[in-house]
């Protein structure tokens, strides 16, 4: 029977969240965030910062384009999309230290996290079933 610490701790090894990105990003640690979606999808909005990959171009593209030694976070649509483990199969195929972010660009958008699109970055409001809605006050 696998110990429950040992199970939990491997999770955490292969996931991440859209709060944990964040704070990575903002601390500025060297993550690359892999969208995998679509071109249409990524057209819509994606992470700020992030790298449009198809998870069906990381095998030809990523050995050419991301750094061996970089941490790399795939995300797709929502909890209810399975490219985002696709993506992150390719990557392991390719020895690359990966992590999906449960989730997915919903809850990143969900949460109120910096979005960017064609008319530049964006943050929508935090929808408060996600993520702490906080109201700024005036002193």
């Amino acid at each position: 029977m696998i110990d429950r610490t040992d199970f939990f701790a491997a999770k955490l090894a292969y996931e991440t969240d859209a709060s944990d990105v964040h704070a990575a990003l903002a601390d500025g640690r060297p993550l690359v965030a892999i969208d995998v979606r679509s071109a249409e999808a990524w057209a819509q909005g994606r992470v700020a910062g992030a790298t449009h990959m198809h998870y069906s171009e990381i095998a030809s593209r990523a050995p050419q384009e991301i750094p061996r030694d970089a941490e790399v976070v795939v995300y797709c649509w929502s909890p209810g999309c399975n490219a985002g483990a696709k993506g992150a199969l390719e990557f392991a195929k390719l020895g690359y230290r990966v992590r999906e972010m449960i989730g997915g660009f919903e809850y990143w958008v969900r949460e109120g996290y910096p979005v960017e699109d064609a008319d530049g970055v964006h943050r929508r409001p935090v929808d408060p079933l996600t993520g702490v809605a906080r109201v700024r006050t005036r002193a």
